[in-house]
């Protein structure tokens, strides 16, 4: 029983992220997905349409599903990126329409001596970090009312790429790289995917830091998540960019979420009961 008639369209839906928050909204919205490349798990579900971000035009999805909510966890070519989401931009002045993007820490990565919070300049030194500040900014020429970033930290759980490739290098008896002197906040699919369906629900708009709210360093936390992995002895490879601690943390300060949303980095930890 849908509760809500809202129409959902989440770009990237069948990616790790796109496809958790799918899951997370479907039952509650009229949702819709995109996929590209997984033809046989998605092609079959009515609710997911086909688009290839360097061949389709966005537009044509967005006439067809004409979603009230728009959700881009779309990855890919930078250049396609910076394309489609001008063509969404378009599409949300002219419509009843709201976006939520997932952005990343990474438009912060240029200041690496504290935790970054919502009304922080933005500045990347990565090329990832400075495609999300380009796509922030062309978001921030919306009405308020119409736009929400969502900025994300590295995000794990049992599914994720992350933890995936971590559990392949254990098997191969590979090195795991940790980054000793990286000082992060995380999230998970779960926690994040709750969040984003409150946002949705409230129909909350602005700068949104959707991480734990509190500080790990990543050698600490990644040792932690491998003891819960099962009882190997991994190969740890420290990877020393910087003889300094650094940040990549976004933490809230304006848009704080209900106690009930917060969490600590030690939930991301707890959850990880892998099989």
């Amino acid at each position: 029983m849908k509760l809500d008639t809202k129409k959902i369209l989440i770009l990237g839906g069948s990616g790790f992220i796109g496809n958790a928050i799918y899951k997370e909204l479907c039952n509650y919205f009229d949702t819709y997905g995109t996929y590209c490349h997984a033809a046989n798990s998605f092609s079959s579900n009515k609710q997911f349409v086909h688009y290839n971000l360097e061949e389709d035009d966005i537009v044509e999805v967005l006439e067809e599903i004409k979603p009230q909510v728009i959700v881009s966890a779309l990855r890919g070519n930078f250049a396609a990126l910076v394309i489609a989401h001008n063509h969404i931009v378009e599409y949300i002045t002219k419509e009843d329409c709201k976006i939520y993007f997932i952005s990343s820490a990474n438009v912060f990565d240029a200041y690496s001596k504290y935790p970054s919070y919502e009304m922080d300049k933005t500045l990347s030194e990565s090329v990832y970090g400075r495609l999300k500040i380009k796509i922030e900014n062309m978001l921030l020429r919306l009405p308020k009312d119409k736009m929400a970033i969502l900025r994300v930290p590295m995000v794990f759980g049992n599914s994720s790429p992350r933890v995936k490739d971590m559990k392949k290098a254990i098997l191969a008896n590979e090195p795991v790289e940790v980054f000793p002197n990286l000082i992060l906040n995380v999230t998970n699919d779960d926690k994040l995917t709750q969040q984003i369906h409150y946002l949705i629900n409230r129909n909350k708009t602005g700068i949104y830091h959707l991480g734990s709210n509190d500080l790990t360093h990543h050698e600490d936390f990644i040792k932690e998540v491998l003891e819960r992995v099962g009882n190997f002895n991994p190969i740890i490879k420290r990877v020393y960019t910087t003889n300094e601690d650094r940040y990549l943390a976004v933490l809230p300060k304006t848009n704080k979420l209900p106690k009930n949303l917060q969490f600590t980095f030690q939930d991301i930890i707890d959850h990880h009961v892998l099989n």
